[in-house]
C-alpha cells in the first residue's frame, strides 16, 4: 500500500475505534505533506479544530503558520497532527488515559509518514518521546529517541500567553532549517555583564 492509502486506512480505523472522546468531539486526524522532512506533533485539538476537523487552525495555529512562514517554509511543506485526535471538553489538558489510548495510532501515523524530524509542540507531546525532559529547560535542543530526531518547541498557545515564551518559540523556530539540514545547533551562552570593580578612595597622608 502507498503512504496515502495506509493513512486513509488508519483514519478509518480511528473513526471506528471505541476511543475516549469519540462521542463528544470530531476526529482531527492531521494534514500536510506526507513526504515531509518535519512533522509537528501537538497535544490535542481545540474548539476551532473540532469544528473544522483540521489541526492548528485557531489562534495558536495562526501563530504556528507565522513561525513556519518566517523561516521560509509553507504549511504545505510539513505535516501537522496531535497525540489525542479529538478535543477534550472545555479545551482542558488531555488525561493520561486519553493519551495512552491514542498513542498507538500516533505511532503508526509516524511510522507511515516516516519524517526525518519530529518537532513537538508543548510538554505533553515532548514527554511522549522524552518522558523525563522539561520544556523550560529542553526546548530548542536536539534529541534522539526511537531512532528519530526530536526537536521540542513551546506550544503556540503558551506563547500567546507570555511574551518571553513567544520570543523563545520564534528563536527556536529559526534553528529548524539547520536541524532539518543536519547541522549542529547550539544555544549561545548567556552573556552577563562583568561587574565593575570598586576602587577604594586614596587616603590622604597626614605627614
Amino acid at each position: 500500500m502507498e503512504k496515502q492509502e495506509k493513512l486513509n486506512a488508519l483514519k478509518k480505523e480511528l473513526e471506528m475505534a471505541n476511543l475516549p472522546l469519540k462521542n463528544s468531539a470530531n476526529l482531527v486526524f492531521g494534514e500536510g505533506d506526507i513526504n515531509c522532512a518535519v512533522m509537528f506533533v501537538g497535544e490535542a485539538p481545540g474548539f476551532n479544530e473540532d469544528i473544522q476537523k483540521r489541526p492548528f487552525v485557531g489562534r495558536a495555529g495562526q501563530l504556528l503558520d507565522e513561525c513556519i512562514k518566517a523561516i521560509g517554509w509553507k504549511r504545505a511543506d510539513v505535516y501537522i497532527t496531535n497525540i489525542v485526535k479529538r478535543r477534550p471538553p472545555e479545551n482542558r489538558d488531555p488525561l493520561p488515559e486519553e493519551i495512552e489510548a491514542y498513542k498507538p495510532y500516533l505511532a503508526r501515523q509516524i511510522e507511515i509518514i516516516n519524517p526525518k524530524i519530529i518537532a513537538t509542540l508543548g510538554r505533553f507531546s515532548m514527554n511522549y518521546f522524552l518522558p523525563f525532559a522539561k520544556i523550560s529547560k529542553d526546548h530548542g535542543k536536539i534529541f534522539e529517541a526511537a531512532g528519530r530526531t526530536i526537536f521540542p518547541l513551546y506550544h503556540p498557545a503558551a506563547a500567546l500567553r507570555a511574551t518571553a515564551v513567544m520570543n523563545e518559540l520564534k528563536d527556536d523556530f529559526k534553528k529548524l532549517p539547520d536541524v532539518a539540514a543536519g547541522k549542529p545547533v547550539f544555544k549561545p551562552p548567556v552573556q552577563t555583564p562583568t561587574p565593575k570593580r570598586e576602587e577604594k578612595p586614596l587616603q590622604t597622608k597626614l605627614f
